[in-house]
């Protein structure tokens, strides 16, 4: 299936979820917001969105200042 990942079409399995989309990226030991089809997901989500066919993601890392 194909989605959009920071407006870049990427080739993904059937039915992956987030997390794992994370682990395929090695994004997952980072600090990251993800917006789905212009939803932010909670971190606490991710294992239970799974992409389909045409969704859209941006994802962006958190970065701390003060």
């Amino acid at each position: 299936m194909e989605v959009q990942i920071n407006g870049t079409t990427e080739r993904l399995p059937e039915g992956i979820s987030l997390a794992q989309l994370l682990v395929h990226l090695d994004l997952h030991a980072r600090r990251l917001a993800i917006e789905h089809n212009l939803d932010v997901v909670p971190r606490s989500q991710y294992g239970a969105v799974r992409l389909q066919q045409g969704d859209r993601l941006e994802i962006v890392h958190a970065i701390g200042g003060g």
